[in-house]
């Protein structure tokens, strides 16, 4: 059963989320509907739900180590790309 909900929200925010939902084909309410409906859900994703590219890509990471240094690992490879003679 349907219920009417009024919300305060910005009209910029309104006017782009219009725009969307008219791009996707879809109503605003439906749309809203659909958010609120998967922030709610009681149950978590199962790995069936999961997309395969996301599946694929577990266990890649391993924390903390990895990103540690990102900045100079970064560094290091942009100056080693750049010093290059061209």
């Amino acid at each position: 059963m349907a219920v009417k909900l009024t919300l305060t929200v910005e009209k910029e925010v309104i006017e782009k989320a219009k725009i969307y939902a008219k791009e996707k084909g879809r109503s605003l309410s439906d749309i809203v509907e659909s958010y609120l409906k998967s922030i709610t859900s009681s149950s978590s994703r199962t790995a069936s739900e999961i997309a395969p590219i996301t599946k694929s890509l577990k266990g890649s990471f391993k924390g903390k180590d990895i990103i540690q240094d990102y900045k100079k690992d970064l560094s290091d490879i942009l100056n080693t790309k750049y010093s290059k003679d061209g």
